[in-house]
């Protein structure tokens, strides 16, 4: 035996005790880590201050225009204070029920809320919001505020409805920043968090926001997931393929068959441009294309290039052109097969209702079926993102897209995080911010900071032509590539899913091409929003809604429609197989006359907005 033991007999057990944290050290390193956020501060800001240019809008938005709806919605409402004076005593009057009721708790005893968070928010979600008292006090005179402010300036009298939904929107955004949980003091799991960790999750939280601001140099990025946990190609779209053409503004991907036998027509996907189409791809597991091709189908997916200042003068008539049409006569060249199933999702699909009726007037048959993910092509009830959409606003943003030749990506992530603001940007700035916390590896949160450019004259067509002036629903109302566009000349079979939750393209409002296309339509209704009532594969946890007839209104439809568990996916397969042309040897990439370019998902979709 060692004598060194003998002497201390203790040493082997205190040497596994952890030790206690020496606080010089700890001092030590805190005061470094502060002067190094303190040396990127500083820069940081400089940088900040110099990319401030007050031509700069909010997303899509812009400041003036905000600012004189609020104006001329403020002197309405001025100009009849009885309103506001009953509104005032309203609230009073809830202030007061809550004062009584919070006292009787403080005493012991028990008592019903007030005003209760609607169902699905997740800011209160904490059990101390509902079993410490102050806290439930400070909640409920949160949404007693909040819904005060809301209703009163819904019910402002004499207000334009544009002016009216833009006050109302622009309102939540300001009720949805001003929560007690976007506060430390006022949101009690950050304040436990702070008391316990002696502040470093602040400390944390800091050194986020300033990495946040220098990836955006200079503009507020917020990191929704681990960026370094995905690589397109690597472990997210990964479906094996062959980019077999392209052009200035796509690739297009031919994936390898799994099945001996294959349809006869192919499949061609047309995906929006606003995103990139791998959310069709992200995982084996909930992959389209994957399934798709699982199921026969030879799958030919459009990947849009993202743009620069180079193509900014490309307008909605060549993506037509450089498109789906360029992709049938190279998906002909591919197989052989002049004949194709095409499904189009969200502005894809819009682009695909406008390439069926330039087709239908030059006597082009080749695409056999349609199916529209998520589309719309009458917007005269086009959602929350009409707030955006108004002469002042469109004007600003022309300039901004004029002054580049595109619309910035982050622009466009911007527009569409703010429709859902409380998942989309304030939780993360609870969690990245105030608690100091890494947001989690999630793939579809990657894909949703995946974000594309817009070139000015296609963007400014679309949002003017179809968004602003609801042009498309009207025959001849826009001519694309010389030819006016008719949708009444559609007679292509039609397969329409759209989603129940959709902030985007609202179901209701998608349901108008039902009375649009002349051909047979099959209507479909899934649960959940724009994206995962899509990306819904066979074993997923939303249902869907089925009618055979079309009535003249949604509401008639839903009131007559079944619904069923599970995915919508196999029912679409059973639909477009009736347009399959029988069954072929499988092809491969290549085995046609076009050679092979790159191994998918290609190199267009890797480009990233920021690069």
């Amino acid at each position: 035996m060692n004598d060194d033991s003998r002497s201390h007999p203790d040493q082997s057990t205190s040497a596994n005790k952890p030790q206690p944290a020496d606080p010089t050290t700890d001092a030590q390193d805190m005061a470094r880590e502060i002067g190094e956020i303190a040396e990127k501060s500083q820069r940081l800001v400089a940088e900040f201050l110099n990319r401030q240019h007050p031509e700069d809008g909010i997303g899509m938005a812009s400041p003036l225009a905000i600012g004189a709806a609020f104006f001329e919605m403020t002197a309405r409402m001025m100009s009849d204070p009885s309103r506001l004076v009953q509104a005032q005593l309203s609230l009073w009057n809830d202030y007061m029920t809550l004062w009584q009721r919070t006292a009787q708790r403080f005493l012991g005893g028990r008592s019903e809320p007030v005003i209760e968070p609607a169902r699905g928010d997740r800011r209160f979600r904490d059990a101390a919001w509902d079993d410490n008292t102050l806290f439930d006090f400070i909640k409920q005179s949160y949404l007693l505020t909040a819904r005060w402010l809301q209703n009163t300036v819904r019910e402002v009298e004499g207000i334009d409805e544009r002016t009216a939904r833009k006050v109302d929107f622009y309102t939540r955004q300001f009720v949805d920043a001003l929560a007690p949980s976007n506060f430390v003091m006022t949101n009690p799991e950050v304040l436990r968090a702070t008391i316990e960790s002696r502040g470093e999750n602040l400390l944390h939280g800091l050194k986020n926001l300033l990495e946040d601001l220098e990836r955006g140099k200079g503009r507020l990025a917020i990191k929704m997931t681990d960026m370094a946990a995905f690589r397109v190609g690597e472990n997210i779209a990964v479906s094996p393929g062959k980019v077999i053409f392209q052009n200035d503004l796509m690739q297009l991907i031919q994936y390898s068959p799994t099945t001996e036998l294959v349809k006869r027509r192919p499949l061609l996907i047309i995906p929006p441009w606003i995103n990139k189409f791998y959310i069709l791809d992200l995982r084996p597991d909930n992959s389209f294309i994957r399934w798709a091709v699982e199921q026969g189908h030879t799958v030919f997916v459009i990947s849009w290039v993202n743009q620069d200042e180079h193509l900014a003068a490309k307008t909605f008539a060549d993506y037509m052109l450089e498109g789906p049409l360029a992709a049938l006569d190279a998906i002909e060249q591919a197989t052989g097969e002049r004949e194709a199933n095409v499904i189009g999702y969200c502005l894809g699909g819009t682009l695909l209702a406008c390439t069926l009726a330039y087709m239908a007037a030059k006597h082009d048959n080749r695409i056999k079926s349609a199916t529209f993910f998520v589309t719309m092509v009458d917007f005269a009830e086009a959602g929350e993102l009409s707030v955006f959409i108004d002469e002042e606003q469109l004007s600003a943003l022309e300039e901004r897209m004029n002054a580049k030749g595109y619309l910035e990506g982050r622009d466009m992530a911007t527009t569409f995080n703010m429709l859902r603001a409380n998942d989309l940007i304030w939780s993360f700035v609870v969690n990245n911010y105030l608690l100091g916390k890494s947001p989690f590896p999630f793939d579809l949160l990657y894909w949703n900071s995946d974000s594309t450019r817009m070139p000015a004259a296609m963007h400014s067509f679309y949002l003017r032509k179809m968004y602003q002036e609801n042009l498309l629903v009207k025959p001849g109302g826009i001519t694309l590539a010389g030819v006016p566009i008719d949708l009444g000349k559609i007679r292509t079979p039609a397969f329409i899913l759209s989603t129940r939750e959709d902030h985007i393209a609202p179901w209701r409002s998608t349901y108008a091409a039902t009375r649009l296309y002349k051909g047979p339509v099959k209507f479909v209704l899934s649960a959940s929003g724009h994206i995962a009532g899509v990306v819904n594969p066979p074993g997923g946890r939303y249902g869907h809604w089925v009618n055979d007839n079309n009535p003249p209104t949604p509401e008639e439809w839903l009131a007559g429609a079944t619904e069923h568990a599970g995915s919508w996916w196999p029912l679409w397969e059973q639909w477009v197989a009736q347009y399959a042309g029988g069954e072929v040897p499988a092809r491969q990439p290549g085995d046609g006359k076009l050679t092979p370019i790159e191994n998918a998902p290609g190199s267009y979709v890797k480009v990233r907005a920021e690069d």
